[in-house]
């Protein structure tokens, strides 16, 4: 399982204006094959990003998500904040999930 996460650090002036995007988005992530899950964290600090998290089943299913149309169209559809938004360049990572552990019955 693949997980991407995609690091963006928000003016606090537009904190409720970004979480709404995300609100608001087509979904389109959902429908493609390969898709596990989709999350956003919100900061609990001053200075501290959001990180927005899908996980995948496995590395090309992330690069055919890149890839396709419904990925470009939800990007641009997304790219409503003004410039001063977002404080530098959103930064992500790729990590390939090794091991899980977690509570029973959950």
């Amino acid at each position: 399982m693949i997980l991407v996460s995609n690091r963006i650090t928000v003016n606090p002036d537009y904190a409720e204006a970004f979480e709404a995007t995300f609100q608001n988005r087509a979904g389109r992530v959902e429908n493609m094959e390969g898709f596990v899950r989709f999350q956003i964290l919100r900061p609990t600090q001053e200075g501290q990003p959001y990180v927005v998290q899908t996980f995948w089943e496995n590395a090309e299913a992330f690069e055919n998500w890149k890839n396709s149309d419904a990925f470009k169209a939800q990007h641009g559809r997304s790219r409503t904040l003004p410039e001063e938004a977002l404080l530098g360049r959103p930064q992500i990572e790729v990590h390939e999930i090794t091991q899980v552990t977690q509570k029973a019955n959950i």
